[in-house]
């Protein structure tokens, strides 16, 4: 896909420093949404390129705060007119594309709940067709790639090519202490999926609570993600939803002055050949790692064979959970992450399995 980047929508954005997006989670009243995108614009002159509101909310239940309506778009725009910049919101239907078109709103995202379901994803993009406006479409709720990039292909192959993602983690079990657990590696894959797209990170869902956005945002960063989405309220106490992960606009201000931008590459000669040098020692550790992994399996495919003999089943469940647990026990005091080796431990598991079901099928010798 020939993507259309954030620098060139034509909208002020400049892409070498991180572009932040921020605002309400949710337009209350036109005083709450004016006021808080005057603070945001004072408290951190410079640093906030985008303003955002919620104006439709989706919501698991039925009763609670699901949106101002369209009302909340004039004044969102006005925000955006009184600040000199550019506003974004979410559409979840055609009916929203076309408010939001109306009032000439200049950024549409798609949020979590939409691009889970490729019928709403294809409605919206229908409904734009032949309309030059840039979309930003943010990670499904589940841990699905395929969703995500097929949201892509479904806006591009009607002639949207102003495509941005937001990363905004994955509602799966044992999360904490996250909202929505990170899963970074699905970020980076995205953009090895489709390159040269740029990916916003929305720390404020990931987190769910206002203290762990500073350190998410730098690690995101920090990643080589392109910029930040940052929910802010002139009074969080009292907003009407997800309250507990919004920041004063003078808290945004501090969490984006305490940033740390880093460069992609150094021409330093020092630096690039000390780097060569570890990515050297690192090369040499994968081979020993994949020697290590070559011989293990020989004596997974030998266990095979025995079993085979003696007429006994693959899966051992209690010597796979004693395992598992004793293996993360010594991650743990290598600092290796929890995460990490259940996702190694499930691998090297599998290939086990596979090998000694080759052994059992085929009478493959050990």
């Amino acid at each position: 896909m020939d993507i259309v980047r954030m620098e060139d929508w034509g909208l002020g954005l400049d892409a070498s420093k991180p572009i932040v997006i921020s605002g309400p989670c949710s337009a209350e009243s036109e005083e709450q949404v004016l006021e808080t995108c005057r603070e945001i614009v004072k408290n951190a002159p410079g640093q906030v390129h985008i303003l955002r509101a919620g104006i439709w909310k989706p919501r698991t239940k039925p009763g609670t705060f699901e949106g101002i309506g369209s009302v909340g778009l004039d004044w969102l725009k006005k925000a955006g007119e009184e600040n000199n910049l550019p506003v974004c919101v979410e559409v979840a239907n055609a009916k929203h594309v076309f408010e939001a078109l109306r009032k000439r709103v200049d950024i549409l995202w798609l949020g979590a709940r939409t691009t889970v379901n490729p019928f709403a994803v294809q409605e919206i993009a229908d409904a734009l067709e032949g309309v030059d406006i840039p979309v930003v479409i943010k990670n499904p709720i589940n841990p699905d790639l395929g969703l995500w990039v097929g949201a892509f292909q479904r806006f591009y192959a009607k002639g949207i090519k102003k495509l941005a993602a937001v990363h905004r983690g994955f509602n799966v079990p044992n999360s904490a202490p996250y909202r929505n657990r990170p899963m970074w590696s699905l970020a980076l894959d995205l953009k090895k999926e489709i390159p040269g797209m740029q990916i916003i990170n929305d720390p404020s869902h990931i987190c769910g609570t206002r203290d762990l956005i500073a350190k998410v945002s730098q690690k995101a960063l920090d990643l080589g993600l392109d910029g930040l989405m940052i929910e802010s309220h002139i009074n969080p106490s009292v907003a009407l939803s997800d309250a507990k992960q919004q920041v004063k606009p003078e808290g945004l201000a501090s969490i984006l002055n305490n940033l740390v931008v880093r460069a992609e590459t150094s021409s330093d000669p020092v630096f690039n050949s000390k780097l060569a040098s570890l990515r050297e020692d690192i090369d040499n550790l994968d081979k020993d790692i994949v020697a290590l992994l070559g011989k293990r399996m020989s004596v997974a495919r030998e266990i095979g064979q025995y079993k085979k003999e003696n007429d006994i089943q693959i899966l051992q469940a209690g010597r796979w959970e004693e395992l598992t647990s004793a293996r993360k026990q010594e991650g743990d005091a290598l600092a290796l992450s929890a995460d990490f080796m259940e996702t190694l431990l499930q691998a090297i598991h599998k290939e086990s399995i596979d090998q000694q079901t080759e052994v059992m099928n085929n009478g493959v010798e050990a």
